[in-house]
């Protein structure tokens, strides 16, 4: 018997695959490598070549291997280079027939933009290079309900954007800073891209714990990044409780008398949970960021910021120098989107069917044994026995999650990320499938 077989435990087309992808993993098989073709190994586990064909497809469904024709299967190499890391890992997976590795909302659940296109040619445009970068009636609605009085306002190009322009001014080379563990894989590629030193800050349902906040700071951290709403894996929201311990912890700390504060509020709209913010207890050194991606459209590409006019001001005053401003286009969009009875309506609706579609896929889980509270927004974060494994096994059931390890800021447990606001039926069956894959 060949290599290959030799490594099959469990000649099924679940077992063979996950053989491979151990192998894979392990770089036993390198990318580029050609595999066996379908008969050859049939033929050597003494299986049918249709036992060995599903097993091909499943890897092929995780993006683990791909087939050129006559040429034959092979490991796939990296391709997309053109994006971060990490990235790469949560995109070049192929379409299944239930994707739920995205982190991106439902388009059936997001606002309908025609009314609001129809009436931007009426209200929007400017002929002038130093009319303020903000619409005076986005930002006067926008004040009205930000958690806490900032001291100016500007909007940028997305969540990623205003975290981007935030750590260009407050960072420099060999800088540290602290991040959720788990957390966005971007954030990290963002922070490798500047050279800058991770310190990982684990999670509990209340969001950062303070005990590991108070151990971050101990190595005068130049920013805290972190998520107060939906956090993105793990579905937590944080509380004002948990908000005042996390700012008692800063106040007091000797070495972080400097740190920047930013919080990403990415799916603010869509959440069930109430806006907190730190600002609400250090205002001169929290920059909030609400983003309208999840609850509006990812193509928006639009995201407010709030908090000390000194810091706004500078991120204003670069953006003149590139960019200049947001499309005031846009920002009428965003105005008619936010103020429009209809469109409001859309996004309560969408809050509540997300919300309702956690709470089914929970009730699903649990009736399998796998029993963990309601997550606040559209992911599921779950933990694992073999991360590979239950990638692959859900793969070959036709669905497709993210592996954890993207999103783990410090190796530890493996989970996979699972965007349950994605799933609008059958909760039963694809609770069934994913609680059976949490075990290797």
């Amino acid at each position: 018997m060949k290599p290959i077989a030799l490594s099959v435990e469990e000649p099924t087309p679940s077992g063979i695959a996950g053989a491979i992808a151990r192998l894979i993993s392990s770089g036993e098989l390198a990318p580029g490598d050609r595999l066996p073709t379908v008969r050859e190994l049939a033929a050597d586990l003494g299986v049918s070549p249709a036992t060995v064909s599903h097993a091909w497809q499943a890897l092929s469904g995780v993006g683990l291997i791909v087939s050129r024709g006559r040429s034959g299967s092979f490991v796939r190499a990296e391709r997309t280079t053109w994006l971060p890391p990490r990235s790469r890992h949560l995109t070049e997976l192929p379409i299944a027939s239930l994707d739920l590795s995205t982190g991106t909302p439902d388009p059936e659940l997001l606002p309908n933009l025609g009314p609001a296109l129809s009436r931007v040619s009426s209200r929007a445009g400017t002929t002038s290079y130093f009319d303020s970068p903000v619409l005076p009636e986005l930002e006067l609605l926008l004040r009205g309900n930000w958690p806490f009085v900032p001291g100016a306002m500007t909007i940028v190009d997305g969540a990623m954007d205003a975290i981007s322009r935030t750590l260009d001014l407050v960072l420099r080379f060999g800088d540290r800073v602290a991040i959720e563990n788990p957390g966005f894989p971007p954030i990290f590629d963002l922070l490798e891209h500047y050279g800058i030193e991770r310190l990982p800050v684990g999670l509990d349902e209340q969001g950062m714990r303070p005990e590991a906040l108070a151990e971050a700071l101990k190595h005068s951290p130049a920013a805290i990044v972190l998520q107060p709403r939906t956090q993105n894996p793990a579905g937590v929201s944080m509380t004002t409780d948990r908000a005042r311990e996390l700012a008692k912890v800063i106040s007091s700390s000797r070495t972080a008398t400097d740190t920047i504060i930013i919080e990403d509020d990415h799916s603010g709209e869509i959440s069930t949970s109430s806006d907190v913010s730190l600002g609400e207890f250090l205002p001169d050194r929290v920059l909030h960021i609400r983003s309208f991606s999840k609850s509006h459209g990812p193509d928006l590409r639009i995201a407010a910021i709030g908090g000390p006019a000194q810091l706004v001001d500078r991120i204003v005053a670069r953006r003149i120098l590139g960019p200049a401003w947001t499309s005031r286009m846009l920002q009428t969009i965003l105005y008619d989107l936010l103020t429009d009875a209809t469109s409001v309506a859309q996004v309560s609706d969408a809050r509540r069917t997300y919300h309702g579609r956690q709470r089914d896929l929970n009730a699903a889980l649990a009736s399998h044994g796998v029993v963990m509270p309601i997550p606040d927004g559209i992911n599921l974060w779950m933990r694992v026995d073999d991360e590979r494994n239950a990638v692959v096994q859900l793969a070959a059931a036709g669905i497709r999650v993210a592996a954890g390890t993207p999103f783990l800021a410090s190796p530890g447990e493996q989970f996979i990320r699972v965007t349950a606001g994605q799933v609008r039926a059958e909760f039963e069956s694809v609770g069934a499938l994913l609680a059976a894959a949490t075990t290797a």
